[in-house]
């Protein structure tokens, strides 16, 4: 069973975009220079990740995910620090 990892990414603008993965290295990767990367991140690139962390499956990554998207950007800002 592959860890995924629940992840942040900081833009070019200075915004913030969090999603999930199984490999962090190939999901940067293709953010920044793939048309994999999410639609929000190709007009913001380049993206450097700036926050990661792991979890059991799936479905515990999703369900953090949706709770990071939540947050106000000041505690978002506050989990990356």
């Amino acid at each position: 069973m592959s860890n995924y990892y629940v992840y942040m990414l900081r833009c070019s603008d200075n915004t913030l975009y969090t999603g999930i993965t199984t490999d962090l290295q190939r999901r940067l990767d293709e953010h920044n220079s793939s048309p994999k990367g999410a639609k929000y991140t190709r007009n913001r690139r380049p993206v450097k990740m700036v926050y990661s962390e792991s979890c059991e499956d799936k479905s515990a990554a999703s369900k953090r995910e949706y709770v990071i998207k939540q947050l106000s950007k000041r505690e978002k800002e506050a989990m990356v620090k």
